[in-house]
């Protein structure tokens, strides 16, 4: 069986404002956010290869990256599509040919998603197993409503029940592809991302709690979060604060 992560760079990041370069390529303590997330997978003994869409005009310097950074597991870089579905479809295609034929789980992640750990990559390839899929969720700290057009309120859920799905979303790679393939006979090409799609196609999904900075740096602020976050952890480690 294999465990493969698929991990999605195919955005340009335009709510960013970065004049040269997409979000993912951006430095954060001379080191591009994409290579601090692949990282985590490269350096989990759980994660057999890893599939990366890039941006296609990226390419060539991700590959770069590959190499300056020796993200061994890193075996198929491939284009993205016209839709962030159709590009997460591309990778698992190349997901597929990597597997051969094996049994496979697939961790699919967004390459601005950083600040995960590698527990939480080891925990998702477990919950696939034991429960078929695995989407991690974060807590929700503040009441959520739903409301309509025109502002009414119609449901507050309960709090201790609710939870925001982030990334990783984890499933049996058949499965996944299998309902993308799906999708593409229907003509549909606009799924927000895998757990909708899933959902959509008769699956019973199962979340498991990831820690509360995984955060997805979409914005300036976002950016200068990951920055503070990562000099809190630093700072732990020099003066001690984590005894």
């Amino acid at each position: 069986m294999m465990n493969i992560g698929l991990i999605f760079a195919g955005g340009v990041g335009s709510r960013m404002h970065s004049k040269e370069r997409p979000k993912q390529f951006l430095d954060i303590y001379n080191k591009p956010i994409i290579v601090h997330t692949i990282e985590f997978f490269e350096n989990n003994d759980d994660i057999d290869a890893v599939v990366v869409v890039c941006v296609k005009e990226w390419i060539d310097f991700f590959n770069d990256l590959v190499y300056k950074y020796r993200l061994n597991k890193v075996v198929k870089v491939v284009p993205g599509g016209a839709t962030g579905q159709l590009s997460i479809y591309n990778g698992l295609c190349a997901a597929e040919e990597v597997a051969n034929g094996e049994k496979s789980v697939v961790l699919i992640h967004d390459g601005v998603r950083p600040l995960i750990n590698s527990k939480l990559l080891s925990d998702n390839i477990e919950a696939v197993k034991k429960y078929g899929s695995s989407i991690t969720s974060g807590i929700v700290k503040e009441t959520i409503v739903e409301i309509d057009d025109e502002g009414k309120i119609l449901l507050v859920p309960d709090r201790a029940h609710s939870r925001v799905a982030k990334a990783p979303q984890s499933f049996w790679l058949d499965e996944i592809i299998g309902s993308h393939r799906k999708a593409l006979e229907e003509g549909i090409d606009s799924f927000i991302d895998s757990c909708t799609m899933m959902q959509h196609y008769g699956y019973d999904l199962h979340m498991i709690d990831g820690p509360y900075e995984n955060i997805k740096i979409t914005t300036p602020d976002d950016f200068y979060t990951m920055r503070a976050i990562l000099q809190v952890k630093e700072d732990a480690q020099i003066y001690g604060l984590d005894d």
